[in-house]
């Protein structure tokens, strides 16, 4: 695969405009907290299991210090009144070798115009190519967007970790998505 740190690829969303599934960039940091901005409560408790407006340094960190080999972070970006913003983005983290746990978000108003699944398609291609065997996600039940965009992925309920949370697993065929 070519160096994902570089990866970018242009998308149709469902509303016919255009988008572009690229690599996180450490200079993201603005825009990445601005989305957040604009996530509602609702989405970022789907997100992160708690309201989460700030974050520390080290979490920070954390989710803009990506590595591209056992962190992998996507984002989509669209044009918006001359100029993109970050609407959305997914990543994965490799928790043991072969397996990587999986995680998105998407700001509200942007939310229902297939940006998850692209994401998750583009996200699924790249931990296959990259060898991973398997994905997994901690998903609230009562995220049912999220739900359905892994089911059409082929995700499947793989048992429970913590009581509030549906642990889902995709065995990866590692040939591509």
């Amino acid at each position: 695969m070519p160096d994902i740190a570089k990866y970018s690829a242009t998308e149709p969303l469902r509303d016919g405009s255009t988008s572009e599934i690229r690599a996180l960039r450490p200079a993201d940091e603005t825009a990445v907290l601005d989305a957040l901005d604009q996530t509602s409560k609702q989405s970022l408790q789907r997100r992160f299991f708690g309201i989460k407006r700030h974050f520390s340094d080290k979490e920070r960190a954390f989710f803009m210090d990506v590595d591209f080999m056992n962190h992998v972070a996507l984002v989509c970006e669209v044009g918006q009144s001359e100029r993109t913003m970050i609407v959305g983005g997914a990543r994965y983290v490799v928790f043991e070798p072969g397996r990587a746990e999986l995680a998105f978000v998407v700001i509200d108003a942007w939310q229902g115009r297939g940006i998850g699944s692209i994401l998750m398609r583009h996200l699924g291609e790249i931990a296959s190519n990259s060898g991973l065997r398997e994905l997994t996600a901690e998903v609230l039940p009562e995220n049912k967007s999220m739900l359905a965009v892994l089911g059409k992925f082929g995700f499947r309920r793989d048992g429970n970790r913590a009581p509030h949370t549906m642990h889902l697993a995709l065995r990866l065929d590692n040939e591509g998505r």
